[in-house]
């Protein structure tokens, strides 16, 4: 079952959204990802037990170009998913976000916890710092990099045929599978999520260099879910431990045969924590 395509018109503009399930309100999405009827591995497991929103952020899908490049930005996004849920006369609801969706998550809390209920967040980090940890691919110093490099130039050579494209794109992926079965079967999922370039490469020459809310952490009082991919080469695991330790009285899981994807990888284990969360 596909979820529905729905729309909204907010004092920051018009965003499109996508709904599905039963049960609290709770708002999905990702800093950078462009989602459609299909919906997304990630926010499928919770339908089950809320009512899901999937929200397009400025820039995504059929929502509304952003007028200026800091509106892809962290703080700016969560202004206009504060103007999201006041349009749908919401109260207050809970978010889940994956990866720099959980960066968001984070953020929410510190700048609006009182318009939350509870964060759940995993795949990610509370600082910049992953970035310069070789167990991460996306340091310099990772056996993975240099290759990533060559994957990206790839892909951007209008050369490359499209069975050149799938297998690079397959390569890239299994970087962040614990196992190669799980990313096949994840293939044969309905999924949506493509990412919006102009918005990553925000994330990464603004967001990304600025970003660490740490200090700020021990300030939060909501219900706070964590969980990390033991084998997380994204992500590194040590960084979910981290914001578990900084976030008084959180929830943390371990997903032991992940990587940066435990709702694929674990499919079981992550509806079990997901049932945890309500």
């Amino acid at each position: 079952m596909n979820w529905e395509k729905c729309s909204i018109q907010t004092e920051r503009g018009y965003f499109e959204y996508f709904k599905k399930g039963k049960g609290s309100a709770l708002c999905v999405t990702h800093l950078y990802s462009a989602y459609d009827e299909r919906g997304n591995t990630f926010a499928n497991p919770f339908t089950s037990h809320y009512s899901v929103y999937l929200v397009n952020l400025k820039g995504c899908g059929g929502s509304d170009r952003a007028k200026v490049k800091s509106e892809y930005g962290m703080l700016e996004s969560i202004k206009d998913l504060v103007a999201i849920r006041k349009s749908l006369q919401i109260e207050r609801w809970g978010f889940a976000g994956h990866s720099t969706g959980g960066m968001l998550a984070l953020t929410y809390a510190i700048e609006y916890p009182a318009a939350l209920t509870k964060i759940i967040a995993g795949g990610t980090c509370a600082s910049k710092e992953y970035i310069q940890n070789p167990k991460s691919i996306y340091c310099k110093g990772n056996m993975n990099f240099r290759r990533i490099s060559e994957i990206m130039n790839a892909l951007n050579s209008p050369e490359t045929t499209q069975d050149q494209r799938q297998a690079l794109g397959f390569e890239w992926a299994m970087m962040s599978y614990y196992r190669e079965e799980k990313l096949r079967e994840s293939l044969k999922i309905p999924n949506s999520g493509r990412t919006v370039g102009a918005r990553l490469n925000y994330f990464i020459q603004v967001d990304c260099r600025n970003y660490d809310v740490r200090e700020r952490l021990s300030e939060l009082s909501i219900p706070s879910y964590i969980y990390a991919g033991l084998h997380d080469a994204q992500c590194p695991y040590e960084y979910g431990v981290e914001i578990a330790d900084l976030i008084p009285g959180s929830v943390f899981r371990t997903f032991e045969y992940s990587n940066h994807n435990p709702f694929v990888e674990e499919a079981d284990a992550f509806e079990e924590f997901v049932a945890m969360t309500k």
